[in-house]
């Protein structure tokens, strides 16, 4: 697969700025910035719950137990 050149590039830069406008642009791209930022911190807090969680589960079983005993009694 062949990636497009430099003239390729210049005439599809030339064809986006044409259709949405030398305002829209920097816009766009700041949206799109914003978005992969918060796209990259949600796989980085997916990534680091998947443990804790694990964790916090088996704590949570060690407390529940004691407390159902104390209900018994």
């Amino acid at each position: 697969m062949n990636l497009p050149g430099s003239t390729e590039l210049i005439i599809i830069l030339v064809i986006i700025l044409l259709l949405f406008g030398a305002k829209k642009l920097p816009e766009m791209a700041r949206s799109i910035g914003k978005s992969s930022g918060e796209f990259k911190k949600g796989l980085a807090e997916g990534d680091g719950d998947e443990k804790p969680a694990a964790e916090s589960e088996t704590k949570s079983e060690a407390k529940s137990e004691p407390e159902a005993e104390k209900k018994t009694d």
